[in-house]
């Protein structure tokens, strides 16, 4: 399926980088038990073997490590402390790399960039997997980043990254992410890095007044954290879903023609509402059982860089993100009025606490998953806001983006991003059993078609 072209270690220019400790906050810690964040960027270009190996593997190595100079914790590690007395950091000293490998596949380019169902497995050749981790002084030290670049001879080229969210969220990864195709494109010339990808470190603008960070840590100590990275390809199906901007215009109006007072609906609100409301539909369709009075539950992230007073930098460095939880009961969810009942919870639950700063401070955000069912939960990865589909190495915008990750873990996870086509079109990414899926896509396109 895929054979290694080189595996390579790339570091930040010698010289270039201070070596950097981040001690983590409470936003990080609720990560290090969470799974690895995977995603792969396809682009189409028509290069055979020979051009990549001279033209291709260079360039994307000197602009990585240029792009290290400025990310340089994600050339560490996540520093685990072996006794319970310690307390994690992002370690990145002098020598640290990211693992880079760079690979060749017979595969079809153009059945992975398309949307219709894949088998979620096939993705998998195009991932790295983290190194095991290592023993130092004190600590378990398990890398953050790796890298994989994938030729389709004279087709089209795949980036895969798999990282540790407890490194950092979204927003660093794209920032990260971006800054490398900016640094690419534009040979290497650091003019031409925007100040939006330029991280800020200064984790003193994090505040605790309540100390939730150490409470947080003995709370996250109890789940026996697992350092290594495990891959376990589901037996799933992948597949990704459009809504125009005219959907999202007609759902709106559907939600003002049923309730007048809700105004100032977003595309994410009606967008999240549609799709939850249809996975409970799928699972009726398949003849799945599901007791009336089980609660659902839906989770939504928040970036908080802009929630606090002050605000932070947008390019603060790290996780700064909180989940937003809405809940009803079963058989509300799946009435007739299980849309409508959705878009009224997801957004009473952000409006609520958007600028509740005292919410976030003392742990409020942390304590309300304690009764979260994770299996009856649909949550998001990504966001419009984070466009990757803007990642440009020189080759053009990416022809498909898919969060890999969103395979792993209990429940159903949805990604959501712009669409790679048109402005103002949102892109939903599921990964379900094939059953569940077939019966997914037909009733989200039947439920489009008559609005």
């Amino acid at each position: 399926m895929t054979s290694v072209i080189e595996q390579c270690q790339v570091a930040p220019p010698p010289g270039s980088a201070a070596e950097l400790t981040l001690p983590f906050t409470y936003f990080d810690h609720v990560w290090l038990a969470f799974h690895r964040m995977r995603r792969i960027l396809f682009y189409k270009l028509s290069i055979p073997k020979s051009d990549f190996v001279q033209n291709i593997i260079p360039p994307l190595k000197d602009s990585l490590s240029l792009a290290l100079k400025h990310y340089t914790p994600l050339a560490g590690n996540v520093a685990c402390p072996l006794d319970s007395s310690g307390y994690p950091e992002l370690r990145y000293v002098t020598d640290d790399s990211v693992s880079v490998t760079f690979s060749e596949t017979d595969m079809d380019f153009n059945y992975f960039i398309g949307d219709h169902p894949h088998i979620a497995k096939d993705f998998y050749h195009f991932l790295p997997q983290l190194a095991e981790p290592k023993d130092a002084p004190g600590v378990k030290l398990a890398p953050v980043l790796a890298i994989q670049v994938t030729l389709f001879p004279n087709v089209g080229i795949s980036i895969g990254f798999t990282n540790h969210h407890a490194a950092g969220d979204g927003a660093t990864i794209v920032g990260f992410i971006r800054a490398w195709a900016l640094l690419h494109k534009f040979g290497g010339h650091e003019q031409f890095l925007e100040n939006e990808f330029i991280p800020f470190y200064d984790r003193s603008v994090i505040k605790d007044p309540h100390g939730q960070g150490m409470s947080i840590w003995e709370d996250m100590k109890k789940y026996g954290l697992e350092m290594r990275d495990i891959v376990t390809p589901p037996d799933k199906v992948r597949g990704t879903f459009t809504i125009t901007r005219d959907d999202t215009g007609k759902l709106k109006n559907l939600i003002l023609s049923r309730r007048s007072s809700l105004t100032h609906v977003t595309s994410f609100i009606v967008t999240s509402a549609y799709v939850w409301t249809c996975l409970i539909k799928s699972e009726a369709a398949i003849g799945e059982d599901i007791d009336d009075n089980v609660m659902e539950f839906f989770g939504c992230p928040a970036d908080c860089r802009a929630r606090f007073n002050p605000p932070l930098p947008p390019s603060y460095f790290g996780n700064c993100i909180i989940g937003y939880i809405a809940r009803i009961r079963h058989a509300d969810l799946a009435g007739k009025e299980g849309f409508t009942i959705a878009v009224e919870l997801i957004r009473e639950s952000i409006q609520k606490r958007m600028k509740d700063e005292e919410w976030i401070l003392n742990g409020s955000w942390f304590r309300q998953y304690t009764d979260v069912d994770v299996n009856r939960c649909l949550s998001v990865a990504g966001s419009p806001k984070l466009d990757l589909y803007a990642a440009d190495f020189g080759w053009g915008r990416p022809a498909k983006l898919e969060f890999v990750s969103i395979d792993s873990g209990d429940g159903i996870s949805m990604s959501l991003s712009k669409s790679k086509d048109f402005d103002g079109d949102l892109e939903v990414g599921l990964s379900l059993s094939k059953t569940q899926m077939n019966a997914f896509a037909a009733i989200f396109t039947h439920g489009l078609s008559f609005l």
